[in-house]
């Protein structure tokens, strides 16, 4: 006779109700992928013989349908960018042998808790490549900043920790900005140089009129620590502001990065910076539809040398 499991299915050895139960289980396992974009680290993969590819275009190919069959059945998956160089590093360090499948997946299952990876939602490999290879740069320039925050040290005058007292004051800075921006659709970016490479961090933000901007959580925090790297090395660099608002001009305002400041530039100086090309220093013609503002302060002297 046939019987009724706790589903509700109906079933005489109870095996497909228990495999049933394994697949709505597996959907809510999420999944990594982690996927070799650079033609170079494919190259370095392939000189593993229980690598299974020979050809990136092939193996591209798999990955993106690999990807929509997960999606297909409900998965959460994120994507990642495999480094050969990292891969090798963490097997070193682990004493795993690199040539065996098992070592690719505890790897990958690491990168599934960085946070360089991203959420897959139906793109093509073709399109997801850029989207990562962006998600990576930004979570090395994160990374990077963090280290020159926390090897700042303390001011000598009143031993507060400096790198803590440029993020606060970096936070603050960019609410002010976004807040006296008004209503519209806010494109902010700041670029600091430093001893190793140039930080440069981007966000946008949304003011709807009821005077509450909306920001992404990740990406204002790389914004406000690259700041905050600015203001604690005391050097030079550079914000700017662009500000769109429906049936009006663009507005585009700036700011200077002095001895631990930001420092409002004048519409003249804005447009100066606006209109000239950054490599070859040629002037370059203003924008249609463009208005060239001061920048308005935003940013009180910090007690810090």
């Amino acid at each position: 006779m046939p019987r009724s499991n706790d589903t509700g299915t109906r079933t005489t050895t109870g095996r497909p109700a228990r495999t049933g139960r394994r697949r709505t289980l597996r959907r809510e396992v999420p999944s990594t992928v982690g996927l070799l974009a650079d033609p170079g680290d494919f190259a370095a993969m392939r000189g593993y013989r229980s690598f299974a590819f020979d050809d990136h275009r092939d193996y591209l190919d798999h990955v993106d349908r690999l990807l929509r069959s997960l999606a297909a059945q409900g998965i959460h998956t994120t994507v990642a960018l495999f480094d050969a160089v990292e891969y090798a590093d963490y097997c070193a360090d682990r004493g795993l042998d690199p040539d065996t499948p098992g070592a690719r997946t505890r790897f990958t299952a690491a990168l599934g808790g960085a946070t360089g990876g991203l959420p897959y939602a139906g793109q093509s490999v073709d399109e997801l490549v850029p989207l990562l290879v962006d998600a990576a740069v930004r979570q090395a320039t994160w990374e990077y900043a963090s280290t020159l925050l926390a090897e700042v040290g303390r001011c000598a005058d009143c031993g507060e920790d400096i790198g803590t007292a440029s993020f606060e004051r970096a936070a603050e800075a960019l609410r002010y900005l976004v807040d006296r921006a008004g209503p519209g659709h806010h494109h902010l970016v700041c670029s600091v140089p430093a001893p190793e490479e140039q930080l440069v961090a981007v966000l946008h933000a949304d003011t709807g009129p009821g005077g509450r901007p909306r920001v992404d959580g990740r990406d204002g925090l790389d914004f406000v620590t690259v700041l905050a790297a600015g203001l604690a090395l005391g050097g030079p660099g550079g914000l700017v502001l662009r500000s769109t608002t429906e049936g009006d001009r663009d507005r585009v305002h700036g700011w200077r990065l002095d001895r631990g400041r930001l420092v409002p530039l004048s519409a003249a100086a804005v447009f100066n910076a606006y209109c000239t090309d950054a490599d070859t220093g040629e002037p370059v013609g203003p924008e249609p539809g463009v208005e060239y503002c001061p920048g308005y302060e935003v940013d009180e002297p910090g007690p810090h040398h």
